[in-house]
């Protein structure tokens, strides 16, 4: 617990519920030079991680070849999904998968589907945080409202990444992005080598080779959690004392769900801001299925900027494709099935939210669906 301007916040790892009835609000307590300065130590904790797991994931190499995690592209997917849920959070996991890709531990194919299954599997924590929300708030809000947020976010994700990622694995094999070369800038590099680049060399130097590939998902932990100390506060608002019904329609809420993603770089964070404006009645489930899916488009945005650093094309290529796979098909959905696939989701959550046991069921499924497919 702590207070911000007056506020009782609860935290959930890396997430952030505020009770205060704010959408986007700076961080008031910080002065301009203590966010900058947490701006340069988040980025040389993030350059410093994927440094640090390159060489690391090179080290895995020998143990993770031919094993459980990594013998196929299905392997690989079930660990994405269970990394996430286990972690919570989809974006040190997506990075994995670059770096392990970079290191020759998997192959483009299962790098692929490891960063599908990091998104599939970072909803999850929104159906953790419904949950606490609907405990902590149960008088006065229900349990309903809360956790069907966190329904409604992994169903919207599976309906959107799985048949888009379908067709972006397809299109991967078939060699059709690979034309295209997208590189960090000679300076660019030379700049952050200069200013991380020993941090890199001295974990390198200390640090068994075995520890190197977890030690540098942990210094991404830490970088993601400074990166949310600088970038703006989300918090829930009384959308209904907004002039116009905006939030009521597809467009202008798909296009705030993308804004509020690129602006906190978590998909988490921002999908958890629902939880309250539904629980509280400011918003209704039915209109939020928009902003989930633009949420799951800018998502990617610093899963792309890890490629570019890791400067491995084809870690590039494996986020373009499903980043724009994603869009488009997230784009057609909304155009010209949305009352369709709006009526699909909302029905299907309503029947897990009918019973306890049926809830309970979904949500074992999350953990045991990953686990079968890392077996099979």
């Amino acid at each position: 617990m702590n207070r911000n301007a007056g506020a009782e916040q609860f935290h959930i790892g890396a997430i952030e519920l505020p009770d205060e009835d704010i959408l986007i609000q700076p961080e008031r307590d910080r002065p301009l030079a203590v966010r900058l300065l947490l701006l340069v130590v988040g980025l040389g904790l993030f350059v410093t991680a994927l440094g640090v797991m390159k060489e690391g994931a090179t080290a895995l190499v020998p143990r993770l070849e031919g094993s459980i995690f990594t013998d196929n592209a299905w392997s690989t997917l079930g660990l994405g999904w269970l990394g996430a849920c286990l972690v919570m959070s989809g974006s040190p996991i997506a990075a994995s998968s670059l770096t392990l890709l970079d290191g020759g531990a998997i192959d483009r194919d299962q790098a692929f589907t490891m960063l599908l299954g990091s998104r599939l599997g970072a909803a999850f924590v929104v159906l953790v945080v419904g949950a606490v929300y609907a405990v902590r708030n149960q008088k006065q809000t229900g349990r309903r409202g809360p956790v069907s947020i966190g329904i409604l976010s992994l169903l919207t994700t599976a309906a959107i990444y799985v048949p888009a990622a379908t067709i972006g694995y397809l299109l991967l094999r078939r060699g059709t992005f690979d034309g295209l070369n997208v590189g960090v800038s000679p300076s660019l590099t030379s700049a952050t080598d200069a200013l991380f680049g020993w941090s890199v060399d001295l974990l390198v130097d200390v640090l068994p080779s075995w520890s190197l590939f977890p030690a540098g998902l942990v210094i991404l932990l830490v970088g993601f959690s400074v990166f949310d100390r600088v970038l703006p506060a989300v918090g829930s608002h009384r959308l209904e004392q907004r002039e116009g019904s905006w939030y009521t329609r597809t467009w202008p809420m798909f296009l705030v769900g993308c804004a509020v993603t690129l602006l906190t770089l978590s998909v988490a964070v921002s999908l958890s801001v629902l939880v309250p404006l539904v629980a509280k009645g400011h918003l209704r489930r039915s209109n939020v299925l928009p902003y989930i899916a633009g949420a799951n488009i800018t998502t990617l945005a610093d899963t792309l900027v890890a490629a570019i650093l890791i400067g491995d094309p084809d870690a590039v290529r494996v986020v373009l494709v499903i980043t724009v796979t994603v869009t488009i098909w997230t784009l057609v959905l909304l155009a010209f099935a949305y009352p369709i696939l709006r009526k699909v989701i909302l029905g299907v959550a309503r029947r897990i939210l009918a019973s306890p046991a049926r809830l309970a069921g979904f949500a074992g499924c999350l953990l045991v669906v990953p686990m079968a497919l890392i077996a099979m």
